[in-house]
């Protein structure tokens, strides 16, 4: 069975380690593949997997992306472009799956980070279109935001979503990577999308320390609230005025 941990941030984003850092955390824990999916910039997954390429690493990556959507984040997977933030979650899962691209909800249910709640997941599931609908969600993260709703999130999945379910890390720093992980049977991102496909995955890993969670959660924190916002709405800014310019 293959690993792979699905939702990591880089210091390019709110997190507090650089991608090498992180590919190396990768290698040392062990994992066959990795997404870097910062907040709203795809950026920094190009850049990994660029990085992995170069270094011939054990490690593949897979592209990916945290989008903040009206109803919660939601990450997106295999995609080669940002998704637009900020837009409705039906909105926002079509346009993931007509870019290529999977869709997993990290978090779900939490009240403890912006996550996706249950009435938006139960009216995606009622849907007849497939391409407004999840594809996975994430039942296993060490934080404590992460897992506040597990058992509830379980048991959604279990009698309404029916989709893959994933275990991802949500480390913020490297020496957290492969805390949590997604086993598939495989080693390829190829291997990994067709376990998503057809829901033989399964969620692995373990909490996180009291410790562990207030290691550098200051640092992180401002990133998050005030650092990151701000450069994301100065950077789509100046990309807007080059378009129209």
């Amino acid at each position: 069975m293959g690993k792979a941990d699905l939702q990591i941030h880089s210091d390019l984003g709110d997190g507090l380690s650089t991608p090498v850092a992180i590919l190396d955390a990768a290698e040392q824990a062990g994992l066959d593949v990795i997404a870097l999916t910062d907040h709203d910039d795809i950026r920094g997954s190009f850049l990994l997997r660029d990085l992995a390429s170069r270094k011939r690493s054990r490690v593949q990556v897979v592209t990916g992306i945290e989008v903040t959507t009206r109803s919660g984040h939601l990450l997106a997977l295999y995609l080669e472009d940002e998704v637009p933030m900020l837009r409705p979650l039906d909105e926002t899962l079509t346009k993931i799956h007509r870019a290529g691209g999977v869709a997993i909800v990290p978090h779900p249910l939490s009240y403890l980070t912006f996550s996706v709640g249950e009435r938006a997941l139960r009216e995606c599931a009622a849907r007849s279109e497939p391409e407004c609908r999840v594809d996975g969600i994430e039942l296993r993260n060490p934080s404590y935001a992460g897992r506040v709703r597990e058992q509830r999130a379980r048991w959604l999945n279990q009698h309404v979503l029916h989709v893959a379910e994933t275990g991802s890390s949500d480390a913020h720093q490297a020496n957290l990577v492969g805390t949590a992980w997604t086993e598939f049977d495989g080693t390829t991102p190829g291997e990994l999308r067709h376990a998503i496909e057809a829901r033989t995955t399964r969620a692995g890993g373990r909490n996180w320390s009291l410790g562990e969670h207030l290691d550098g959660a200051a640092r992180q924190q401002w990133r998050s609230i005030v650092r990151d916002p701000a450069k994301r709405f100065l950077g789509r800014a100046r990309r807007g005025g080059k378009r129209t310019s």
